[in-house]
């Protein structure tokens, strides 16, 4: 096939944009004749008439070198197995860039809110995907005059960013710590990764929110997969997530607690993805079986899911920043009910001491001490 070049473009409108969707009229056409199972349906969802799509099937044909579309007597018009493969291919790629894309667009906005209005508070946020995140966002610019500039970064990157001064907030997330001996011994794949990026006296914690980690996977769970345990030698494609996320931290900490081999797990150091949704998205491709995440991203593929843990999701700023104007308009919009709201819409989501500020040895109790401090600022 020739290769065709791709032209990408944004816009400015009066309504703000949800998510990081990319438009494409052909990709547009692609999933209304998957999704419906003819052009006839098709058209109807699209509101257009069967000739109009049609030809602009044919037209895209023309543009691809490539047949887009079959069909034989008395079948309705389908997909060719190379539209499929294209249709996909594109859904991946863009699932896989959409941390990238709501980077962009959060740095677009940042600059048209500072040219727009210099009174408006601008918030660098480094952290680790989620889906909760920009729904918060949305709520910080129209209910408290906060815009908030998203990038996501795996946890101890965001913990990185924010000890280098990149960013004046970052968010990971932990399994939760009971605080007893047991408890800080049982979490060294944490602790070893994130306790030399946080500093008691020195970082604050403002709470965020807790959701439901698990195993995403196919409806027709081929393999009978009912948790880690099932994963060893089972043959499963494992999607994982990059070094230094917190979900790939996590399925480590798993492993070891279970006393499960990752070596035993199919996939589980190969081609990691970094982001919930480009795991669903490989798995629903067919690339993988089955990969970790949360319980949003999987409803959002159309996954089955199999929850193994509820975690905590905290957000962390310099204790100097928490009265900044930025930062406290950050906790008002994170302890109001349109934050509590915007997560009832979410499955596997949960307010938990949203917009409070936490001891840091409390929430996390990596730290120990010998003798009892006179001041401590945890």
């Amino acid at each position: 096939m020739k290769s065709r070049g791709v032209h990408l473009q944004y816009a400015f409108q009066a309504e703000d944009q949800r998510g990081a969707v990319l438009h494409n009229p052909l990709f547009d056409l692609l999933a209304a004749v998957h999704e419906h199972g003819s052009i006839q349906h098709a058209a109807k969802a699209l509101g257009a008439s069967y000739r109009h799509i049609w030809g602009e099937l044919k037209r895209w044909e023309g543009v691809m070198g490539e047949p887009l579309v079959t069909w034989s007597q008395g079948q309705p018009a389908r997909l060719t197995a190379f539209a499929e493969r294209l249709l996909w291919a594109e859904r991946r790629a863009r699932t896989r860039l959409t941390p990238h894309i709501e980077a962009l667009r959060a740095e677009l906005e940042r600059v048209l809110a500072e040219a727009l209005d210099g009174d408006q508070h601008v918030l660098t946020i480094f952290a680790s995907h989620d889906l909760a995140l920009p729904k918060l966002r949305d709520i910080a610019s129209q209910q408290h005059g906060l815009h908030i500039e998203l990038r996501f970064a795996g946890s101890v990157d965001a913990l990185q960013a924010l000890a280098a001064g990149r960013c004046g907030v970052a968010g990971f997330h932990v399994p939760p710590f009971r605080g007893t001996a047991p408890a800080r011994s049982g979490a060294p794949v944490f602790a070893k990764a994130m306790k030399p990026l946080l500093k008691p006296g020195l970082h604050k914690l403002i709470g965020c929110v807790r959701r439901t980690q698990g195993l995403m996977l196919h409806p027709l769970n081929p393999f009978r997969l009912r948790g880690l345990p099932d994963l060893a030698h089972s043959g499963a494609r494992f999607v994982n997530r990059q070094d230094g996320s917190g979900t790939r931290l996590l399925m480590d900490h798993l492993l070891a607690e279970q006393g499960l081999s990752a070596a035993s797990i199919k996939g589980y150091h190969d081609a990691p993805e970094d982001s919930h949704v480009a795991v669903a998205a490989a798995i629903a491709s067919g690339i993988g079986d089955v990969g970790p995440g949360i319980e949003s991203a999987a409803q959002q593929f159309g996954l089955d899911f199999i929850p193994l843990i509820v975690e905590d999701y905290f957000l962390v700023c310099l204790k100097d920043a928490l009265d900044d104007p930025a930062v406290l308009k950050l906790r008002h919009a994170l302890a109001s009910p349109a934050w509590t709201h915007a997560l009832s819409g979410l499955p596997g989501y949960e307010a938990a001491h949203s917009g409070e500020v936490l001891s840091l040895t409390r929430a996390l109790p990596w730290w120990t001490y010998r003798v009892p401090k006179k001041v401590l600022a945890g």
